[in-house]
């Protein structure tokens, strides 16, 4: 029997275009997404650079655009968060202890309340007994030491939690510590499909 569930945040809640933040910096100048770029973005999820250091190793790749505008693009990735899934969610959490647990940055947050304001991501927030992003914890999934840090802060039964996320790499890791899963696939299924699926 499910008694918990934890949530991923992008892709599952609000919705995400990877692409357009790849477009974007190509725009400014970028000839492509490289290794050097992909290291620093994961430094900068694990909350290992500042914000600024963060930024400038982007102007490096592209001399010529301005911060301003490195920022625009980066949060070109996410777009809308439909009502309906924060509905779900709230109806969700009078029966289930929810965690959100997401890979992300300071960037993005700060966009996201920023845009969605206090009311909304108050309520959002509220929803979860917890609120874990991988830069306030200097770990991101899938690496099992993210998942371990939440059942043992929580004192959660593997067995008895079900993991959703749209990353197999993600679920994989979750299924291999013995929690449920979901990986859900974007653009083919919902977060509110969950009832449907009888995981719970």
């Amino acid at each position: 029997m499910i008694d918990t569930i934890i949530f991923d945040f992008g892709d599952i809640f609000i919705n995400l275009d990877k692409q357009a933040t790849v477009d974007g910096l190509k725009k400014l100048g970028l000839s492509s997404w490289n290794e050097d770029l992909d290291r620093l973005n994961i430094s900068f999820e694990k909350g290992q650079i500042s914000r600024d250091n963060f930024l400038l190793g982007i102007q490096k790749h592209i001399p010529n655009a301005t911060i301003e505008d490195i920022l625009a693009a980066w949060n070109a990735v996410l777009l809308d968060f439909p009502l309906h899934r924060l509905e779900f969610l709230q109806l969700l959490s009078q029966k289930y202890r929810l965690f959100l647990l997401s890979n992300t940055d300071a960037i993005h947050i700060d966009y996201f309340e920023q845009r969605e304001g206090a009311s909304f991501y108050g309520d959002f927030y509220q929803c979860f007994e917890k609120v874990y992003f991988s830069y306030e914890m200097g770990m991101r999934k899938p690496d099992a030491e993210i998942y371990h840090a939440l059942i043992r802060q929580h004192e959660l039964s593997p067995k008895r939690t079900l993991f959703v996320d749209d990353k197999k790499d993600n679920t994989d890791a979750a299924k291999a510590l013995g929690l449920h899963v979901w990986n859900l696939q974007v653009g083919q299924e919902d977060v509110i499909d969950l009832l449907d699926k009888k995981i719970i």
